[in-house]
């Protein structure tokens, strides 16, 4: 009896979601406080001048190929200026610049001034990339996040290691720990405070966590291919806004999870059912955390 209430449930929530997608819920929002994503302008670190043009367009693919959080660059020899060092091995950014000179004007051209500019190229490294620069924090909120003493209580029993700093969340596999931003980043959204914002958040990464080899060893790859990864970030966050209703963080599904499966699942037009698909996993990874919790399942 008990595993059908979950899956009606969790059957309820999902066709909450559908509801919201249909109804064109627009662009997921992060949750918490991002100084420093890769799309602001990138800026010298030594002369606080913005980059203009082409070379802001080329800063920006650097730093979304290379994961870059920070829009601060700089040469080699600015970032000496500074006291930092570029690690060895680090690869920069092509920029240019120019450089007027003069020189005779042409007799055949009237409007000729006889000034001249010519292209330059340049090298520049992210401050991702360099030691000894520290960055300023951000002010941290006067309200802290409130704690929710039952859904820490479940947190800490997954036994899954959570880790805390930067701007990023996410799952590492290789060190089999969830990273978190720094608390004092979050913000909540236009439909969340900063209580569940935070908490939904870590609900999406322990239920990425679930699927661990060592785990559930979740593997979506057979059916969808390439979009394996589209489809695990579906799993998570249905994930997420089950946990976040079985543990009573929210009381109803967040458009936030809507605006954010609704990202992926642009991915998966092909497959009309993948967001089934990704409740029946979502509920399979909240069973087995919850069976963990209750000290039924594997402790990993």
């Amino acid at each position: 009896m008990r595993d059908t209430q979950r899956r009606d449930f969790h059957a309820d929530i999902t066709n909450t979601i559908i509801a919201a997608i249909e109804a064109n819920p627009g662009e997921p929002q992060m949750p918490w406080y991002r100084p420093n994503a890769p799309f602001v302008l990138p800026v010298n670190a030594l002369t606080k001048n913005p980059y203009n043009g082409i070379n802001i367009v080329s800063l920006w693919a650097s730093s979304d190929a290379f994961g870059y959080q920070t829009p601060l660059w700089g040469t080699y020899r600015q970032w000496a200026e500074l006291d930092a060092q570029v690690r060895k091995g680090e690869k920069a950014s092509l920029i240019v610049f120019y450089k007027n000179y003069e020189t005779e004007p042409d007799a055949q051209k009237p409007d000729d001034d006889g000034k001249r500019r010519v292209a330059k190229a340049s090298w520049v490294f992210n401050v991702a990339q360099v030691d000894g620069y520290q960055l300023e924090e951000p002010p941290p909120p006067s309200n802290p996040v409130e704690r929710m003493a039952r859904a820490d209580a479940f947190v800490t029993a997954t036994n899954v290691e959570i880790r805390y700093g930067g701007s990023r969340a996410f799952y590492r596999p290789s060190g089999d720990f969830v990273q978190m931003p720094d608390e004092h980043l979050f913000t909540g959204t236009a439909t969340s405070s900063r209580s569940e914002a935070y908490y939904a958040v870590l609900c999406h990464e322990l239920t990425h966590a679930s699927g661990a080899k060592h785990r559930l060893d979740r593997d979506l790859s057979g059916r969808f291919g390439n979009e394996a990864y589209a489809m695990e970030e579906l799993v998570a966050e249905l994930g997420a806004a089950f946990l976040c209703a079985e543990l009573g963080i929210t009381p109803e599904p967040r458009f936030d999870h809507a605006q954010y499966i609704h990202n992926w699942l642009a991915v998966l037009k092909s497959d009309n059912r993948a967001i089934f698909t990704a409740a029946a996993k979502a509920s399979e990874a909240v069973g087995y955390l919850k069976r963990v919790t209750a000290g039924e399942g594997r402790h990993e």
